[in-house]
């Protein structure tokens, strides 16, 4: 049989009161502040503003309006499989319009009000 262990940690008995391990604490703990959020006031107010202007945003929906315009033509076609003119076509051209349309939306920059 093998020996027991003498590395393992003994165990505590009644005569045997728990030992404190010893804690890192700072020393500088005494100078610290206490955190307090800081005030908004009026002028930095406009830095958080909404990214986009309502160009932007309505440049946006009419993007996402035009993507499923072309979705709906696609679902449209009489063909087999979609293999039709409305399918292969037309849907896919009036889809990626929306996608060049949310691509400007995205990188115009909003007018100074």
């Amino acid at each position: 049989m093998a020996k027991d262990k003498q590395s393992a940690q003994p165990t505590l008995t009644r005569e045997e009161p728990l030992r404190k391990t010893a804690t890192t604490t700072s020393t500088n703990t005494a100078t610290r502040t206490p955190f307090t959020r800081p005030t908004v006031s009026e002028p930095s107010r406009q830095a958080a503003a909404l990214p986009f202007g309502r160009q932007n945003y309505t440049l946006m929906l009419a993007g996402i309006g035009i993507i499923l315009a072309g979705f709906f033509i696609m679902s449209l076609d009489k063909e087999e499989f979609g293999f039709g003119f409305l399918g292969l076509t037309l849907g896919p051209i009036v889809v990626m319009a929306g996608f060049i349309l949310e691509f400007f939306a995205i990188l115009a920059r909003p007018k100074q009000a």
